[in-house]
């Protein structure tokens, strides 16, 4: 491979083939800046952490109160239990994780590499998976998931593949958004509310799901079925 060849050192490639068997590259997502292994350096990440909450939370006044926000503390133990995954001390960083889960109701596996300045706003079931990539500043809402795609496709990968999202820098993650399986969203995407993504995500876009529709009362209805069915009938 030649020096031109080579891929840029700033991105996280994910490269595929089109159905016409040329070699087409998928978007690309910053990878996150990592405050190292040193005690010092992670304090500072967790200040950061720490006045992101106050800059993006207006219901917060202070970081007395921020300090008190549910999400901040997951956060906080996935940088602990992150390092002490990588570090080989994979059942301590299983327990801080699984305390974590039951104190806030956000699960975030060990192994996930989340960059500076990520902002889980309410926190309530979100769920990041262990193969997931963060960049820097992103946000993500209530009910976010970042999984994979399921066991009977993942138990057939090869040992080391990703299993799940890479996310760019500056993407905001909406409420109830799901992105599955070894996908790329790229920088400064939107992933919107409800929308479920399971293919690569180019820079700048906005993924968004359908919106409710109204219907004045008293007309009859198109379609009964879809008037009456919720989510939780099928």
């Amino acid at each position: 491979m030649s020096a031109t060849d080579k891929e840029p050192a700033s991105v996280l490639p994910f490269r595929r083939t089109d159905p016409a068997g040329t070699r087409a590259t998928a978007p690309t997502a910053t990878p996150p800046s990592l405050p190292g292994t040193g005690p010092l350096r992670l304090i500072r990440v967790m200040r950061e952490d720490l006045r992101v909450v106050v800059e993006r939370d207006p219901s917060v006044r202070g970081r007395l109160e921020a300090a008190l926000h549910p999400a901040l503390t997951a956060l906080w133990t996935h940088r602990i239990a992150h390092r002490l995954h990588t570090g080989g001390h994979r059942m301590t960083a299983r327990l801080l994780a699984r305390w974590a889960r039951r104190l806030t109701a956000v699960e975030i596996h060990p192994g996930a590499v989340l960059g500076r300045r990520v902002f889980i706003d309410h926190g309530a079931a979100v769920v990041i998976g262990e193969t997931c990539t963060i960049g820097d500043d992103v946000t993500i809402y209530h009910q976010v998931t970042l999984g994979a795609v399921g066991w009977w496709s993942d138990n057939n990968r090869p040992q080391g593949d990703r299993r799940h999202p890479v996310v760019g820098r500056n993407v905001i993650l909406g409420t109830n958004a799901t992105v599955l399986g070894p996908v790329t969203v790229g920088d400064d995407a939107i992933i919107g509310a409800q929308a479920l993504v399971n293919k690569d995500v180019p820079e700048g876009m906005r993924m968004l799901a359908a919106t409710a529709s109204g219907r004045t009362p008293g007309r009859p209805a198109e379609d009964t079925i879809a008037s009456i069915a919720s989510a939780g009938s099928w």
